[in-house]
């Protein structure tokens, strides 16, 4: 017989084998996951809020539904910033819709969103633009 018909694998072989490899890679994943998961956890849901021109909306009411079952039902409100923005805290939830009105300027269409996780952190891509028809 010859010597290398019982020579031990190397450590490169043994490391770059499918069954280390293919745990490995899921491990590695699960880890990523859930660290980027710890780091966008605290349930800020944020945005702007725009009157038809574009301009920033002060002072209009800004609501959080949340999904309960069956139907969306208001969890939380607040008001805007000089700025027309506005921020949630402490959203529990991962199906939502967020939507805004001001008396004499508009209303907002009804924003759905849908995050990954529970308390995911989230703003708006889009500003909610206050129009008379919606």
């Amino acid at each position: 017989m010859i010597d290398d018909d019982f020579r031990r694998p190397d450590w490169k072989g043994w490391l770059l084998n499918r069954f280390v490899l293919v745990p490995l890679t899921l491990v590695v994943i699960a880890l990523g996951w859930n660290a980027f998961v710890m780091t966008h956890n605290h349930g800020i849901v944020a945005g702007r809020v725009l009157d038809a021109s574009g301009a920033p909306v002060e002072g209009a009411d800004v609501q959080l539904w949340v999904f309960n079952f069956a139907t969306f039902s208001v969890k939380a409100s607040t008001t805007t910033k000089p700025d027309g923005t506005f921020q949630f805290d402490n959203n529990p939830s991962h199906n939502i819709q967020v939507s805004a009105e001001k008396p004499g300027v508009g209303r907002s269409a009804r924003i759905s969103v849908r995050l990954y996780f529970q308390s995911e952190d989230f703003y708006l891509k889009e500003p909610l633009r206050l129009t008379n028809g919606a």
